[in-house]
């Protein structure tokens, strides 16, 4: 029994690592793909849906924070203290908070994003 709880401990470590890792990697790829989504059209002078573009990177952003969250609820119940469960009520709410307002706000927003020229700007100096 007393060869296992290192073993576990390693494994729970690196399930919370690699939940850490996913969270920034989401956000780096939601922020790379919106940047695109937003480029590519300005590039070639057509009109870019702003609305569309930052649902996109809502979803990605509410995606990170599960996982991060999931990392935090993993490194809580390996090594439960008080200032530990406290920590995460704190992390967990304003995570919750943010994930309520990014999911609220997507909701809000998609009604708008089948609107065809909802939000969209077109490239400055660029004419159709």
């Amino acid at each position: 029994m007393t060869e296992t709880l290192p073993v576990l401990l390693t494994f729970y470590g690196a399930v919370r690592n690699a939940l850490e890792l996913l969270g920034a990697l989401s956000i780096v790829v939601g922020a790379l793909l919106t940047l695109w989504k937003v480029l590519r059209p300005m590039l070639a002078g057509e009109h870019v849906n702003v609305m569309n573009s930052r649902f996109q990177l809502s979803r990605y952003l509410t995606l990170a924070l599960e996982f991060q969250l999931s990392s935090d609820v993993l490194g809580t119940a390996i090594a439960p203290s008080w200032t530990a469960i406290g920590k995460l009520a704190a992390i967990g709410t304003i995570r919750t908070a943010l994930n309520y307002v990014l999911t609220r706000e997507m909701k809000e927003d998609r009604p708008q994003l089948d609107a065809p020229e909802s939000e969209a700007v077109k490239a400055p100096g660029r004419r159709p």
